[in-house]
């Protein structure tokens, strides 16, 4: 497993734009697919965007065309969210999830292994 800390939540207005950055603890660990989570209180994590290292995306239906993922750095390991015309609703605690393990890229929890713990987005109206 490796520690994954995010940063870049924030309070903000409804339609602005925050971006989420993701680190990993070791960038030498392959990381093939990561991911964002978010979670409110009361209600199960949900899966926001997901990328694999070859470049491979998957995003939930209520934030295509608002919400960008993408990978840099060492190994593309480092994480990024670009949340654009935010609502309300995306009011969460982002996380990040890793797995060494290959494969299409997932909203699903599994098989991510390694998660960090969360960064607090807040979108007021």
């Amino acid at each position: 497993q490796v520690h994954l800390v995010e940063s870049g939540g924030d309070s903000v207005q409804a339609g602005a734009s925050l971006r989420l950055s993701c680190a990993p603890s070791k960038f030498d660990y392959k990381l093939a697919c990561m991911a964002w989570f978010r979670q409110v209180p009361g209600k199960g994590r949900e899966g926001v965007a997901a990328m694999h290292s070859d470049g491979g995306t998957a995003y939930a239906d209520s934030v295509k065309g608002r919400f960008t993922i993408s990978r840099d750095g060492d190994r593309k390991n480092t994480l990024y969210l670009q949340m654009n015309s935010l609502k309300p609703d995306d009011t969460a605690m982002y996380s990040c999830a890793a797995t060494p393990v290959s494969g299409s890229p997932t909203l699903s929890r599994n098989p991510y292994t390694s998660w960090g713990q969360g960064t607090q987005v807040t979108v007021s109206s």
